[in-house]
């Protein structure tokens, strides 16, 4: 067996970077295989949305309505000039649920000012709405977009008139 010394360092780094090179391919070849592309539902974890059409549904407390208000606020310019459609939410236990709205706002995006669909994703505790994060906001011609994706999990914005 041959002792390596500083002095022989230099003599091996080619080699160990050689086998470290060959171990990082070798891991990008043995991993599990990913989609090549990911969908707007799988990064706004849409596609493990449970589907609501079956479940009762309630009217948003006024408490409820401002946390989602709050959300949605962050998104649009001149929050407190928003007008709100406020379909009902599912009645479901504690945890995360998804709901969807109209919203009729200016947008930082000129084009998607007026009637905007949104998602927001929030969370359930005590059996009232606690807090949301908007997923998806879209105004204009790309609406449709965001209505068909909560449309497909029982889901409604509402109308925009």
């Amino acid at each position: 067996m041959k002792i390596v010394n500083h002095r022989s360092l230099p003599q091996l780094l080619p080699l160990m970077a050689a086998l470290g090179a060959g171990l990082a391919l070798a891991a990008c070849t043995t991993s599990p295989t990913a989609p090549s592309h990911a969908t707007a539902q799988d990064l706004l974890g849409l596609n493990h949305m449970q589907d609501a059409s079956g479940i009762g549904k309630r009217d948003l407390t006024p408490e409820e309505k401002a946390v989602v208000s709050h959300a949605v606020g962050l998104s649009v310019s001149n929050p407190n000039s928003a007008q709100f459609k406020w379909p009902q939410i599912a009645n479901t236990e504690d945890g995360a649920i998804n709901y969807c709205g109209m919203v009729k706002a200016n947008s930082p995006y000129a084009a998607y000012s007026g009637w905007q669909a949104y998602i927001v994703e929030g969370t359930i505790a005590g059996g009232k709405l606690s807090s949301a994060v908007v997923g998806l906001i879209a105004g204009g011609k790309d609406t449709e977009i965001v209505r068909k994706m909560c449309q497909k999990y029982g889901l409604d914005p509402g109308s925009s008139g």
